[in-house]
């Protein structure tokens, strides 16, 4: 059999607890136990469940400093027939976790990639808050600059979707005031901390009471937390923004109506007969 003849191995993604060591499934752990090499985040966090179960395979650090570093060799063994299996330090790989070059490196080396389903701090959130989750727009961590921070919260201030993030224990609290401070201390929201764990707790309310919650009682910071906000209103099809309005006046001082109403309507994307309506109360008020 020549090298060509040769299977290529699988490259297995992996979902570990969040917490729970109990969450781990009965699939994962027989995946875990048959490769030739575990590719984890951080083998030290990584060991100690491999151990709990019994699982002895070799392990590879694969994380965010070194994942460029290590892909090639990693698609090099897959390639010379050695299944791997990566693993997060919790939950579904790749979700806010490294791995997506080694994904897109095996894949594009026509290696097989198969998921390994299971345990997702977004998941399992979104499944206990009380929020509408037909649609929802992961955002993972927002940057931990303030300004940075509050530029994009601005972006997202319009969005109807249930909005979902991951934030860290130092950070939470600022985080919380920063959504107030963009999105309105009246939005619904809940807060899903230390998932599966020993102290989890599901808080939910407005923003202005979670962040009360918080700065009341300093234990509610600490842990891994995930922080889901109900979308905004949906916006009336017929309104019209300050902007767009301004966009119409000065194309009625220059234009007749019809076609002002036509020309605002290519740069605004709002309808031509709201706008035209829109242009006769102008008219009317002159």
């Amino acid at each position: 059999m020549t090298m060509s003849d040769k299977r290529a191995g699988v490259l297995y993604i992996v979902a570990t607890p969040i917490g729970n060591l109990q969450d781990i499934s009965a699939r994962a752990l027989e995946v875990l136990k048959a490769v030739s090499l575990i590719a984890a985040e951080d083998t030290r966090h990584s060991r100690k469940l491999l151990a709990h179960y019994g699982v002895a395979t070799a392990l590879q650090s694969v994380h965010e400093h070194n994942e460029r570093d290590v892909t090639e060799r990693l698609v090099q063994k897959l390639l010379a027939g050695v299944d791997v299996a990566l693993v997060s330090d919790a939950g579904t790989p790749l979700i806010s976790d490294p791995g997506f070059h080694l994904v897109r490196s095996a894949r594009q080396a026509g290696i097989r990639v198969v998921p390994v389903p299971g345990p997702s701090a977004l998941i399992a959130a979104l499944s206990v808050a009380g929020l509408p989750t037909d649609r929802f727009v992961f955002e993972g961590f927002l940057p931990s600059r303030q300004v940075a921070r509050r530029q994009r919260l601005q972006r997202l201030a319009a969005e109807t979707a249930t909005l979902v993030f991951y934030e860290s224990s130092h950070r939470i609290a600022a985080c919380l005031a920063d959504m107030v401070e963009c999105l309105g201390g009246s939005r619904e929201a809940t807060l899903a901390r230390e998932l599966t764990k020993t102290f989890e707790t599901v808080l939910t309310g407005t923003l202005d009471e979670l962040l009360a919650q918080l700065q009341a009682d300093s234990h509610q910071q600490k842990g891994e937390f995930v922080v889901m906000l109900q979308g905004a209103a949906p916006r009336d099809p017929a309104a019209i923004d300050t902007a767009s309005e301004q966009v119409l006046a000065v194309l009625l001082s220059e234009l007749p109506l019809k076609q002002a109403a036509a020309l605002a309507a290519r740069i605004t994307g709002l309808s031509k007969n709201v706008l035209y309506e829109q242009g006769l109360k102008l008219k009317d008020k002159r």
